[in-house]
């Protein structure tokens, strides 16, 4: 079956969808963008990343013609077209063409892109065993009014995962410009210690992330200590336990941390749980089996 691509307003094969060269997504990453899951053909906490979205569209001051109502119609019409059940999708928006200099068209048409593809799930090994991760030398900007949305300036995380991966991890963390832990290049990051679970605060420069908010909302439900706020490197490596969070790889261990052990080196039992707790509820919101 042809992959079908929805192109601003229309279900189109994607061999015939185009963008004009003169994109400001593609010149200057003038843009922001969602990736979200479904499970049975629906997505996870839609009406969170499309929340996310719009939070981001007006921070960087880009109006569209859209509703989220209309932009979640659009996503499950995609899934719908592509006959979907577990699907990795993309919802992308730019500021539209523009000219060669940075300063905003009189009319800025945006371009927005929901792209829907066949879900290809981490190995299980890595659920068993852990990432092994480390300490990166690109730093978050605190001060950047980006630092917390996604944004199609994805540069510093791109340079930080291939720094990693040419010392042999699998995923990079990024502290932050006042020395303190802020996320992975693609993931929010927690530790467990004596019992209590810890992860960066917003203040911190982390991506609010949909699947972050939903292990504090678990924690809170089965009444674990949770702590938001500055973290030092140096607690990475005092853990008792170490996880990261996104949509699509959910809740994954890490075993490593610039070389130190985490733990026992294997996933924790409090990692474990989590990870059951969050696949309960994601076959409840869905109504996966019904």
């Amino acid at each position: 079956m042809e992959e079908l691509v929805w192109l601003n307003g229309t279900l189109c094969p994607k061999k015939e969808a185009k963008i004009s060269i003169d994109d400001r997504g593609f010149l200057f990453g003038d843009g922001v963008f969602e990736t979200m899951r479904s499970y049975g053909s629906r997505v996870f906490r839609l009406d969170k990343h499309l929340t996310r979205l719009f939070d981001s569209l007006a921070i960087v001051h880009l109006s569209i013609p859209y509703t989220s109502v209309e932009l979640g119609k659009a996503v499950n019409d995609t899934l719908e077209a592509n006959q979907l059940q577990e699907a990795y999708i993309r919802l992308t928006v730019t500021r539209g063409r523009g000219g060669i200099g940075i300063d905003l068209p009189e009319k800025p048409s945006p371009t927005i892109i929901i792209v829907a593809r066949k879900f290809i799930p981490y190995p299980e090994q890595v659920y068993r065993e852990g990432l092994k991760t480390g300490i990166s030398g690109i730093k978050q900007n605190l001060s950047s009014s980006i630092a917390r949305i996604k944004s199609l300036n994805f540069l510093d995380h791109i340079l930080a995962r291939i720094e990693a991966r040419e010392r042999g991890l699998d995923e990079a963390i990024l502290l932050n410009t006042e020395g303190f832990v802020c996320e992975g290049a693609v993931s929010n990051i927690f530790i467990v210690r004596q019992g209590s679970l810890i992860t960066p605060d917003r203040e911190s420069g982390i991506l609010p992330g949909v699947t972050r908010e939903v292990i504090i909302e678990l924690a809170l439900r089965e009444g674990i200590r949770i702590e938001e706020r500055k973290v030092k490197p140096s607690e990475l490596k005092e853990a008792d336990e170490c996880f990261l969070t996104n949509t699509l790889m959910e809740i994954m261990p890490v075993s490593e941390i610039d070389g130190v052990k985490i733990g026992t080196e294997k996933p924790g039992s409090l990692t474990l749980t989590f990870a059951e707790w969050y696949k309960d509820l994601v076959r409840k919101e869905v109504k996966i089996g019904r």
